[in-house]
């Protein structure tokens, strides 16, 4: 990964996201392979890499009755860093907080929490900083927010690995992202590529009256794969006039009502289906 790169990391619940964090940030021993930071192993002595690294963990323990600027000076100690108050200002500054260094943690919002607790992994300066879903539980306003830090802080030439369950964050923040499944990488590239890889230039959804054998289904509209999603189906197409027109031909002949039909772009979630076969939140 590059200098200032925001690298992100998708999968569903149990893909192995998280472990794969603690393996890299030496939270973790791997059973096998290697793991090199900055050209620096972290295995088997983890404590040679810390220095290199900032983390987020998805749940950080923060003291309640603490206040920000507190919080700041208490972890730094963490790395026997004692902050100056310029310092302390210049970490507040870049999570956008100053107006709370005051104010207790148990004041704080939820979005306001989470962008102190990235500030807590910038204290000791690092290369490299691994967010593991900085954004989930936040409102929209509060995840955009959030969004700006984080790009602010890649400007600065820092390199931010995030895992997230949101894809349209991922296609907004990440240069390039990777698609885990069962603990493997089973995809790697831009968000736009990873998009272009589909050879599809429309996403067709709809609903039906009734069931159908959807190989039988699909060979009748011309080869195209149907796949079963949330209450109805989906499908992939480059023309999306013929394939429509094709749809509902297949389906008169099938004696099926096709209802709430919709057409739009491919995104992100169409490539994490197409390799996963499953929603994001399984």
């Amino acid at each position: 990964m590059a200098d200032g790169e925001i690298f992100g990391i998708l999968g569903p619940n149990g893909a192995g996201k998280t472990t794969t964090l603690e393996m890299i940030e030496g939270l973790r021993e791997p059973t096998d392979g290697e793991i090199t930071i900055k050209g620096i192993p972290v295995w088997p002595d983890p404590g040679r890499t810390k220095e290199l690294i900032g983390v987020q963990l998805q749940a950080t323990a923060l003291f309640d009755y603490l206040t920000v600027r507190e919080m700041l000076s208490l972890f730094g100690t963490f790395y026997s860093i004692f902050l100056s108050n310029e310092e302390v200002e210049s970490l507040l500054g870049a999570v956008d907080l100053m107006e709370k260094e005051r104010a207790v943690v148990r004041e704080l919002s939820g979005g306001q929490q989470q962008r102190l607790s990235i500030a807590l992994a910038l204290v000791n300066d690092p290369q490299v900083i691994f967010l593991d879903e900085p954004t989930t539980g936040l409102d929209p306003q509060a995840r955009r927010r959030l969004w700006d830090v984080i790009r602010e802080i890649s400007a600065k030439g820092k390199t931010i690995v995030l895992t997230t369950h949101y894809m349209e964050e991922a296609e907004v923040l990440c240069k390039r992202v990777a698609i885990m499944d069962r603990g493997g990488i089973i995809a790697i590239d831009t968000p736009k590529k990873l998009i272009e890889g589909l050879a599809a230039e429309t996403k067709i959804t709809f609903q039906s009256s009734k069931e159908f054998e959807l190989a039988e289904f699909g060979a009748a509209m011309g080869g195209l794969e149907i796949r079963p999603v949330d209450d109805g189906y989906v499908f992939y197409a480059q023309n999306v006039q013929e394939s429509v027109l094709s749809l509902f031909d297949s389906a008169k002949r099938h004696d099926i009502d096709v209802e709430n039909l919709s057409v739009a772009g491919a995104n992100l979630e169409d490539v994490f289906l197409h390799y996963t076969g499953k929603g994001l939140r399984d």
